[in-house]
């Protein structure tokens, strides 16, 4: 799987430096949907830019059961367990110290798609509201 995960990503990253594949938004599309408030947007859905896409139709049958089975495996253990970590850490310091002010701060790939840090806090009962940029706390 590790061999495999590292010859698609350098076939993508070939493909892209040849121009032959385009990710379908740019930075700057991430950083102001990102700003606005909108990471439910159609560029977040289903989980797109924090894991590699490796899934892709010209796969065989074979390499497209692998690709599917790192997907799985990335969102799960590098998406998903540390947004749960996370989340459980923010509640414990919240609850540990009630009289404190925090600030915290993650990667924006922790709020886009499902399973967010957000989505973890919001089940434990926490109100969670975006601040624009600009914006004074």
């Amino acid at each position: 799987q590790v061999v495999f995960a590292l010859n698609q990503t350098l076939l993508q990253q070939e493909s892209l430096r040849a121009g032959s594949f385009q990710i379908p938004y740019t930075t700057e599309d991430l950083i102001k949907h990102y700003n606005c408030g909108d990471l439910s947007s159609i560029i977040f859905n289903h989980d797109t830019s924090q894991v590699p896409n490796f899934i892709n139709a010209t796969l065989p049958a074979h390499e497209r059961i692998t690709a599917q089975e790192i997907d799985s495996y990335f969102r799960q253990e590098l998406i998903y367990k540390r947004n749960e970590r996370m989340g459980r850490r923010v509640k414990d310091l919240l609850e540990e110290h009630p009289d404190k002010s925090f600030f915290f701060a993650f990667g924006a790939g922790h709020f886009m798609g499902n399973n967010t840090v957000i989505d973890v806090l919001r089940r434990q009962g926490y109100e969670v509201e975006h601040t624009p940029a600009g914006q004074a706390i």
